[in-house]
């Protein structure tokens, strides 16, 4: 079972006003926000977020959570990190009308991370907004990226990723050039097969070599990653879930993104909250 560190507390986290370097659209209603902040960047492992806010504004008061989508690197190392986010509520909204050069606070980096244990292939299933999380870790698991912590745990990457249509598909060109094998779907077939990502993935398991190490994780709507939890289940593979509960705080203060997390027997449950004790849990642990 998953236990909680001390080092998931954020009593070391950055927190600071940043400029913002890039900003544009990447896919409907998707922009790429990249923001300035060297110390911060140097800290991030794969599958960690960070709380963002527009700096001198009250509405809205509190932060959003995002998860670290890349790392940038300059001649002196990290620099900057990018943020991919939907457009749907107040701060994103008011985030897509922001110029260049605008200050956001940023503090972070935040959570436990994905886990880096090797296997011949990991598979990453991402559905909506559920591939911000990925490209980082799918570089550290090839041995292109470093964090700080053992790479080169994988042969090969995989992502699977859906969206309700192919003009919200997101980052797709850069999966690609990370060297990922890439498998689209799309609910009404507008791009890559009609067909949702559970079932691309079990299909797939079930197509495994014999001797395939495989490893999954998963980001998106919780039906879905639900449901990839069950197909990992059903062919004994390795399962790790982001959890998207919301936040306000993401420090372990408020307790407002809590999840139901199994320990102490398949029947015992606790709440567990998403922000220093996850985001990233086993699949096998969560209570649905």
């Amino acid at each position: 079972m998953s236990k909680l560190h001390a080092e998931y507390y954020a009593d070391d986290l950055i927190q600071a006003e940043s400029p913002i370097l890039e900003h544009e659209l990447v896919a409907r209603s998707t922009y790429r926000l990249r923001v300035a902040n060297a110390p911060l960047a140097a800290r991030v492992i794969p599958g960690q977020f960070v709380m963002i806010r527009l700096s001198g504004v009250d509405s809205p008061l509190i932060g959003r959570a995002l998860a670290v989508y890349d790392v940038i690197h300059d001649d002196d190392g990290p620099s900057a990190i990018d943020l991919v986010y939907l457009k749907k509520g107040t701060f994103t909204t008011a985030c897509a009308e922001s110029a260049l050069g605008t200050k956001v606070t940023l503090w972070g980096p935040l959570g436990n991370g994905f886990s880096n244990r090797p296997c011949d292939t990991l598979i990453m299933a991402a559905g909506g907004i559920g591939q911000t999380p990925m490209l980082v870790l799918g570089r550290e698991a090839l041995g292109e990226q470093s964090f700080g912590r053992e790479n080169a745990w994988a042969k090969r990457v995989e992502l699977i990723y859906g969206a309700r249509t192919g003009e919200l598909l997101a980052g797709v060109d850069d999966f690609r050039s990370a060297g990922f094998d890439i498998t689209l779907c799309t609910d009404d077939g507008s791009v890559g097969m009609q067909a949702r990502v559970p079932d691309v993935l079990a299909k797939r398991l079930g197509e495994a070599r014999p001797g395939e190490t495989i490893r999954v994780v998963t980001c998106g709507p919780e039906i879905m990653m639900e449901k990839v939890a069950q197909a990992c289940l059903s062919a004994g593979v390795d399962c790790q879930v982001s959890m998207e509960t919301p936040m306000a705080c993401g420090i372990g203060i408020c307790f407002s993104c809590v999840a139901k997390v199994r320990q102490d027997g398949p029947e015992q449950w606790d709440y567990k909250r998403t922000c220093v004790e996850g985001p990233i849990f086993n699949a096998d642990e969560i209570v649905w």
